[in-house]
Protein backbone atom coordinates (compact mmCIF):
# COMPACT_ATOMS: atom_id res chain seq x y z
CA UNK A 1 0.00 0.00 0.00
CA UNK A 2 0.99 3.63 -0.37
CA UNK A 3 1.02 6.28 2.35
CA UNK A 4 0.73 9.82 1.05
CA UNK A 5 1.80 12.10 3.89
CA UNK A 6 0.65 15.71 3.54
CA UNK A 7 2.07 18.32 5.84
CA UNK A 8 -0.43 20.99 6.90
CA UNK A 9 -0.46 24.45 5.34
CA UNK A 10 1.09 27.45 7.01
CA UNK A 11 -0.64 28.30 10.31
CA UNK A 12 -1.11 31.56 12.10
CA UNK A 13 1.59 32.82 14.46
CA UNK A 14 0.37 32.20 18.03
CA UNK A 15 2.01 33.10 21.35
CA UNK A 16 0.96 32.66 24.99
CA UNK A 17 -2.01 30.45 24.17
CA UNK A 18 -3.91 29.09 27.17
CA UNK A 19 -4.24 25.30 27.13
CA UNK A 20 -1.76 24.82 24.28
CA UNK A 21 -1.25 26.52 20.93
CA UNK A 22 -3.47 25.03 18.23
CA UNK A 23 -3.54 27.70 15.53
CA UNK A 24 -5.78 27.75 12.50
CA UNK A 25 -4.34 28.14 9.02
CA UNK A 26 -3.17 31.55 7.90
CA UNK A 27 -4.68 32.91 4.68
CA UNK A 28 -1.81 31.52 2.61
CA UNK A 29 -2.16 28.19 4.42
CA UNK A 30 -5.80 28.03 3.39
CA UNK A 31 -4.77 28.63 -0.21
CA UNK A 32 -2.10 25.93 0.06
CA UNK A 33 -4.75 23.54 1.39
CA UNK A 34 -7.07 24.24 -1.54
CA UNK A 35 -4.30 23.61 -4.05
CA UNK A 36 -3.05 20.38 -2.47
CA UNK A 37 -6.66 19.21 -2.08
CA UNK A 38 -7.36 19.73 -5.78
CA UNK A 39 -4.11 17.99 -6.71
CA UNK A 40 -4.90 14.98 -4.50
CA UNK A 41 -8.06 14.41 -6.54
CA UNK A 42 -5.85 13.02 -9.29
CA UNK A 43 -4.03 10.63 -6.97
CA UNK A 44 -6.69 7.96 -6.51
CA UNK A 45 -6.85 8.28 -2.73
CA UNK A 46 -8.89 5.53 -1.04
CA UNK A 47 -8.98 6.89 2.52
CA UNK A 48 -8.13 10.07 4.41
CA UNK A 49 -6.63 10.43 7.89
CA UNK A 50 -5.80 13.56 9.86
CA UNK A 51 -4.18 14.79 13.02
CA UNK A 52 -6.73 16.28 15.44
CA UNK A 53 -4.97 19.66 15.40
CA UNK A 54 -6.66 22.59 13.68
CA UNK A 55 -3.99 23.20 11.08
CA UNK A 56 -4.11 19.58 9.90
CA UNK A 57 -7.90 19.26 9.91
CA UNK A 58 -8.24 22.52 7.97
CA UNK A 59 -5.67 21.33 5.43
CA UNK A 60 -7.59 18.08 4.96
CA UNK A 61 -10.95 19.85 4.59
CA UNK A 62 -10.78 20.97 0.92
CA UNK A 63 -9.83 17.48 -0.26
CA UNK A 64 -12.49 15.92 1.97
CA UNK A 65 -15.12 18.18 0.41
CA UNK A 66 -13.99 17.46 -3.14
CA UNK A 67 -13.60 13.71 -2.70
CA UNK A 68 -16.45 12.96 -0.31
CA UNK A 69 -14.02 11.15 2.00
CA UNK A 70 -14.50 11.71 5.72
CA UNK A 71 -11.20 12.34 7.53
CA UNK A 72 -10.48 9.78 10.23
CA UNK A 73 -8.90 11.56 13.20
CA UNK A 74 -6.07 9.81 15.01
CA UNK A 75 -4.67 11.29 18.22
CA UNK A 76 -1.10 10.09 17.71
CA UNK A 77 -0.81 11.94 14.40
CA UNK A 78 -0.67 15.21 16.39
CA UNK A 79 2.57 17.20 16.54
CA UNK A 80 5.10 16.87 19.36
CA UNK A 81 4.54 20.52 20.40
CA UNK A 82 0.79 20.18 20.86
CA UNK A 83 1.01 21.16 24.52
CA UNK A 84 3.19 24.21 23.87
CA UNK A 85 1.87 27.73 24.44
CA UNK A 86 3.22 29.12 21.15
CA UNK A 87 3.53 28.32 17.47
CA UNK A 88 6.09 30.43 15.65
CA UNK A 89 6.60 29.60 11.94
CA UNK A 90 10.26 29.11 11.07
CA UNK A 91 10.38 32.06 8.70
CA UNK A 92 8.96 34.33 11.45
CA UNK A 93 11.47 33.05 14.00
CA UNK A 94 14.31 33.52 11.52
CA UNK A 95 13.31 37.15 10.90
CA UNK A 96 12.53 38.15 14.49
CA UNK A 97 15.00 36.09 16.54
CA UNK A 98 17.99 34.89 14.47
CA UNK A 99 19.86 33.62 17.53
CA UNK A 100 16.82 31.67 18.69
CA UNK A 101 16.42 30.26 15.21
CA UNK A 102 20.02 29.00 15.18
CA UNK A 103 19.55 27.45 18.60
CA UNK A 104 16.39 25.67 17.43
CA UNK A 105 18.23 24.27 14.41
CA UNK A 106 21.06 23.02 16.64
CA UNK A 107 18.49 21.28 18.85
CA UNK A 108 16.66 19.77 15.90
CA UNK A 109 13.61 21.88 16.85
CA UNK A 110 13.15 19.59 19.86
CA UNK A 111 12.82 20.80 23.46
CA UNK A 112 15.08 19.23 26.08
CA UNK A 113 12.22 17.64 28.04
CA UNK A 114 10.56 16.12 24.97
CA UNK A 115 10.49 12.31 24.86
CA UNK A 116 11.51 11.68 21.25
CA UNK A 117 11.57 7.91 21.69
CA UNK A 118 7.97 7.69 22.91
CA UNK A 119 6.76 10.15 20.29
CA UNK A 120 8.29 8.10 17.50
CA UNK A 121 6.86 4.87 18.92
CA UNK A 122 3.37 6.40 19.09
CA UNK A 123 3.60 7.73 15.53
CA UNK A 124 4.81 4.42 14.11
CA UNK A 125 2.06 2.51 15.92
CA UNK A 126 -0.61 4.90 14.64
CA UNK A 127 0.62 4.82 11.04
CA UNK A 128 1.14 1.06 11.01
CA UNK A 129 -2.45 0.63 12.16
CA UNK A 130 -3.51 2.61 9.08
CA UNK A 131 -1.37 0.29 6.94
CA UNK A 132 -3.01 -2.77 8.48
CA UNK A 133 -6.49 -1.38 7.82
CA UNK A 134 -5.81 -0.41 4.19
CA UNK A 135 -3.88 -3.19 2.50
CA UNK A 136 -3.38 -2.53 -1.19
CA UNK A 137 -4.79 1.00 -1.01
CA UNK A 138 -3.48 4.54 -1.28
CA UNK A 139 -4.11 6.59 1.85
CA UNK A 140 -3.58 10.30 2.49
CA UNK A 141 -2.37 11.22 5.99
CA UNK A 142 -2.53 14.94 6.80
CA UNK A 143 -0.28 15.68 9.71
CA UNK A 144 2.88 17.53 10.80
CA UNK A 145 6.58 17.85 10.12
CA UNK A 146 7.56 16.00 13.28
CA UNK A 147 5.19 13.13 12.55
CA UNK A 148 6.51 12.78 9.02
CA UNK A 149 10.12 12.90 10.25
CA UNK A 150 9.37 10.23 12.85
CA UNK A 151 7.95 7.79 10.31
CA UNK A 152 10.58 8.48 7.67
CA UNK A 153 13.24 8.07 10.36
CA UNK A 154 11.71 4.72 11.25
CA UNK A 155 11.81 3.66 7.59
CA UNK A 156 15.52 4.53 7.44
CA UNK A 157 16.30 3.02 10.84
CA UNK A 158 17.49 6.32 12.29
CA UNK A 159 18.16 6.32 16.06
CA UNK A 160 14.95 6.58 18.08
CA UNK A 161 16.21 9.80 19.66
CA UNK A 162 17.69 11.41 16.53
CA UNK A 163 15.42 11.38 13.49
CA UNK A 164 14.48 15.02 12.79
CA UNK A 165 16.45 15.10 9.54
CA UNK A 166 13.99 16.27 6.88
CA UNK A 167 12.97 19.82 6.06
CA UNK A 168 9.29 19.23 5.28
CA UNK A 169 7.55 22.22 3.70
CA UNK A 170 3.99 23.39 4.26
CA UNK A 171 1.47 21.27 2.32
CA UNK A 172 4.24 19.21 0.73
CA UNK A 173 3.75 15.51 -0.01
CA UNK A 174 5.98 12.60 1.03
CA UNK A 175 5.29 9.01 -0.02
CA UNK A 176 6.06 5.69 1.63
CA UNK A 177 5.34 2.27 0.12
CA UNK A 178 4.62 -0.49 2.65
CA UNK A 179 4.43 -4.18 1.72
CA UNK A 180 2.19 -6.79 3.31
CA UNK A 181 5.19 -7.80 5.43
CA UNK A 182 5.76 -4.20 6.53
CA UNK A 183 8.80 -3.66 4.36
CA UNK A 184 8.93 0.12 3.98
CA UNK A 185 10.36 2.10 1.09
CA UNK A 186 10.45 5.90 0.86
CA UNK A 187 9.28 6.87 -2.63
CA UNK A 188 9.58 10.65 -2.27
CA UNK A 189 10.03 13.49 0.19
CA UNK A 190 8.72 17.05 -0.12
CA UNK A 191 6.83 16.83 -3.40
CA UNK A 192 5.20 20.14 -4.31
CA UNK A 193 3.62 19.73 -7.77
CA UNK A 194 0.59 21.74 -6.65
CA UNK A 195 2.83 24.84 -6.37
CA UNK A 196 3.59 24.83 -10.09
CA UNK A 197 2.45 28.18 -11.48
CA UNK A 198 1.90 29.46 -7.94
CA UNK A 199 5.37 30.29 -6.58
CA UNK A 200 3.89 32.48 -3.83
CA UNK A 201 2.67 29.27 -2.14
CA UNK A 202 6.18 27.89 -1.74
CA UNK A 203 6.73 29.27 1.75
CA UNK A 204 9.37 27.31 3.61
CA UNK A 205 7.96 25.34 6.53
CA UNK A 206 8.71 25.27 10.22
Amino acid sequence: MELVFVRHGRPLHVVDAVGGADPALAEIGQEQARHVGAWLMGEGIDALYSSPMNRARQTAAPFAELSGLTPVIREHLREFDHEGSAYVPTEVLKATDPDGYRQRIAAGFIDEDFDQVQFKADVVAAVDRIVTDHRGQRVAVVCHGGVINAYLGHCLDFPADDYMKFDVDYSSVSRVMVSSKFQRSIASVNERPHFVGNPHLAVRGG
